[in-house]
């Protein structure tokens, strides 16, 4: 099974962008209104989408490298440094639950994909 190179599989990385930041906004209680989740979201956004262009996501949009690890390391450089340069707030200790959530996220459907492609090319 060949994923089409189509760059609608940037969607399945924004979503998961967005439910980072929601699951963010609800665990330090600031609400999930669209408002507040654009400004949360936008920063690591930005990176997703930077991240994408750099590894030229829509060529193997599904591969865990290079497609996948440019796109996460990108969102969480760029994401910080978009927080830190509009006095948002970068914590260590953010940056560590940030890496993490976003590496489970947007390498683990990546992961989840090759396997079951895999599993279906030997059968």
């Amino acid at each position: 099974m060949r994923p089409q190179r189509d760059p609608a599989w940037l969607g399945i990385d924004v979503v998961a962008v967005l439910v980072f930041c929601a699951l963010g906004r609800r665990s330090h209680d600031e609400g999930l209104d669209i408002s507040g989740l654009a400004t949360t979201a936008w920063p690591f956004l930005s990176g997703t989408v930077l991240g994408w262009l750099m590894s030229r996501g829509w060529r193997r949009p599904t591969a865990v490298v290079p497609t996948g690890v440019t796109v996460w390391i990108s969102t969480v450089l760029v994401g910080m440094a978009l927080r830190a340069a509009t006095a948002t707030g970068v914590a260590w200790s953010f940056v560590a639950v940030a890496s993490t959530v976003t590496a489970v996220f947007l390498l683990g459907w990546r992961a989840v994909f090759e396997l079951v492609a895999r599993r279906r090319a030997t059968r």
